[in-house]
């Protein structure tokens, strides 16, 4: 594991944005035609966001963005950087956070790029502006969020009842947090959640727009998610448990030490099982998955924003930081943080 440590890097808050539209599990098991329940039952998730066919994930974050900077009563031209971590991207070029700077009115003077990153997303773009902070660069925006079911068959009973849509904005600067990062990637397991075409590899054909049943009861297209549930699941038991391990050892702090252990909302079933796994009481692993489902990169802010909001106005916590999945990547995070400004969650 690659092991990164900033010592001269706050967190000053967070927010997170979500679309106004509210998409219920029963609504889509009756169109799916299966059991409601039992959907549940496998998941956790009630509803879910859906953004609009106008509405991007930059559009999400950037909502975000105004809202946290307008709280922290940060003048724009302070900010030295701006980070915009997606998989779904306003285009192919240029870079969206190039995008988000100008309509964010940011000095030109800010640098900004794009991290095409997943599940364990959330844990490197805070690494990646924690080490900016760190290098002198002063305060950092950074922006994650997904607009993934963009990439999602709805006639996939794989995957058409898990994903939500969100945006969020985590403002960093100079201070003393105590932050400590592993990451690490077994491109092995790149096959088991992957788009195989509409890129370079396999470029789009319209032939590759037709979608067929490829399974029982699961319609896509080869330009649309694939995911293969049962090794993501083996995959996150078998290596999220000793992610947290080395995390306690790095930071020099014990499973006890934590208020909360924030995962990557996969769903609730997943959730449960690494909390028994890593031999979790139930309340100290908080889930956002029932009313927002899985958010892609964008499900641990959510969850910190949504979940333990109270307690990070109010307080200092201890917590440790979990993303898992896509590519395989792994990310691991432990942070003492609070008191922040977190602006309530937006629905636009």
């Amino acid at each position: 594991m690659a092991v990164l440590k900033t010592r001269r890097a706050r967190i000053a808050g967070m927010t997170c944005s979500f679309p106004a539209q509210e998409v219920t599990t029963a609504a889509t098991a009756e169109r799916l035609g299966v059991d409601a329940r039992r959907l549940y039952a496998l998941t956790g998730i009630e509803s879910r966001r859906i953004a609009p066919p106008d509405l991007c994930a930059s559009d999400l974050c950037a909502d975000a963005a105004a809202r946290l900077l307008a709280a922290l009563k940060w003048e724009k031209e302070s900010i030295s950087a701006l980070i915009f971590l997606s998989q779904t991207p306003d285009y192919i070029l240029p870079a969206t956070a190039c995008l988000l700077q100008q309509k964010l009115n940011l000095s030109q003077s800010c640098l900004a790029f794009d991290i095409n990153m997943g599940c364990s997303g959330y844990v490197y773009g805070l690494m990646t502006a924690a080490s900016l902070v760190e290098a002198g660069l002063g305060r950092v925006l950074l922006l994650v969020g997904d607009t993934i079911n963009r990439l999602c068959s709805e006639d996939d009973r794989s995957v058409a009842f898990l994903f939500g849509d969100a945006g969020s904005a985590t403002a960093l600067e100079c201070g003393a947090d105590q932050l400590t990062f592993l990451a690490g990637t077994d491109g092995r397991g790149a096959e088991h959640l992957i788009i195989r075409a509409g890129q370079s590899r396999q470029r789009t054909t319209p032939e590759l727009c037709v979608r067929q049943e490829v399974e029982p009861g699961n319609v896509r297209s080869p330009q649309e998610l694939y995911m293969n549930g049962a090794e993501v699941l083996a995959f996150a038991l078998r290596e999220v448990p000793p992610l947290f391990e080395q995390i306690q050892q790095e930071s020099g702090m014990d499973k006890d030490a934590f208020d909360a252990v924030v995962m990557h909302q996969a769903n609730q079933f997943m959730l449960d099982a690494l909390g028994r796994k890593m031999g979790l009481a139930k309340d100290r692993v908080p889930s956002s998955v029932r009313n927002f489902g899985n958010t892609s990169c964008a499900s641990i802010p959510v969850t910190l924003s949504c979940c333990l909001r109270d307690r990070l106005i109010d307080s200092r916590l201890r917590l440790a930081m979990l993303g898992f999945g896509v590519g395989w990547s792994l990310a691991g995070g432990a942070a003492e943080i609070g008191p922040l400004v977190v602006p309530e969650p937006a629905f636009i």
